[in-house]
């Protein structure tokens, strides 16, 4: 029996190359398209690999007729919010217009069942932890405000032309791959375990922005999410919409948070090295706690983190980029 084939859209990226390693794994054929303005030609050697955008139909079709694709998922997204904020132009174009001529071409070729790359942006500050998938959604920047745009999409993509999906709203994606053939690589960097883990190596100050918020130790709490486990979770999805299940929205965390602090202690532990930081204001729109509600995740797809403990999730970030000192690169 021939491998089922996966087109995994933005799969040279950090989530979609864990993805695509695991569905190789699983006994499917990740096909990545990438166009490689953020992701890395390196990471994505788990299958069949073209350059290209997501936008383009053409590409999209002999893909599909050459490996009779079944599903997809679609990572393929800007996703730095202060650039977003800057440039919000950018955000809509890429992540909302380019992901609808996908979607569009999809269908083209029969292709119905689709999994998103989502985010817990989509909620924006919240008064009650942890977030359920019926919470308000409240987007903050443009990056967020596409997320939720493409959600709604996908809604109407299916009441009127029969595609399936899964929307995964993630928190905060973190680690690396334990084997050690993938981690996350982003120029500019801007999430808090590598940054920190960077100024225990001696290549910069860690910011902490802000200590009063009303938490335990005064520094924002959230939800960090194992990146293999997220992939595991995309498995899941595929699976759940083969199994001619219906369509749906589902957090992706752990139920519980840990504060900025915390962190920075975790990776002085694991490194055995200061990590040198400094205290700045607050960012505008940071939330104090976010924290998601995981039941869901558990009940319809069976999600259970196995690698989501913090001190894993260190040690494997700290295993990277202890043995990948300098960026992957781009090269196609």
């Amino acid at each position: 029996m021939n491998a089922q084939s996966i087109l995994v859209a933005g799969g040279a990226g950090y989530i979609g190359s864990h993805t695509a390693k695991l569905l190789a794994r699983r006994n499917y054929q990740p096909v990545v398209l990438d166009n490689l303005v953020t992701g890395h030609r390196a990471a994505a050697r788990f299958g069949p690999f073209y350059h290209g955008d997501i936008e383009d139909a053409q590409l999209i079709a002999r893909i599909a007729r050459e490996y009779d694709i079944s599903s997809a998922v679609l990572f393929a997204a800007h996703a730095y919010v202060g650039e977003s904020v800057e440039n919000p132009g950018k955000y809509y174009r890429n992540n909302i217009v380019q992901s609808i001529a996908l979607l569009d071409a999809l269908l083209a070729v029969g292709v119905r069942q689709i999994v998103f790359s989502s985010s817990c942006s989509v909620y924006g500050p919240q008064t009650r932890m942890p977030i359920t998938e019926d919470s308000s959604l409240d987007p903050l920047s443009p990056y967020a405000e596409t997320k939720m745009f493409v959600e709604r999409v996908l809604r109407w993509y299916e009441k009127a032309y029969g595609l399936r999906y899964v929307s995964l709203r993630y928190f905060n994606a973190a680690g690396a791959d334990p084997e050690g053939e993938l981690g996350e690589c982003h120029d500019p960097e801007t999430h808090l375990i590598p940054l920190a883990i960077l100024s225990a190596l001696d290549k910069g100050t860690l910011r902490v922005f802000g200590d009063e918020y009303p938490t335990p130790d005064g520094t924002c709490i959230r939800d960090y999410v194992h990146v293999s486990d997220l992939a595991e979770a995309h498995v899941l999805a595929l699976e759940h919409l083969q199994g001619e299940r219906g369509s749906d929205t589902i957090n992706l965390g752990t139920g519980t948070g840990n504060s900025i602090l915390e962190v920075i202690r975790m990776v002085q532990q694991v490194g055995g090295r200061p990590v040198p930081y400094r205290t700045v204001s607050q960012r505008p729109g940071d939330a104090a706690v976010l924290v998601a509600d995981r039941e869901k995740a558990f009940r319809v797809l069976g999600w259970k983190p196995q690698l989501s403990e913090l001190k894993t999730i260190v040690q494997t970030a700290w295993d990277w980029h202890v043995h990948h000192p300098t960026p992957l690169g781009n090269s196609q």
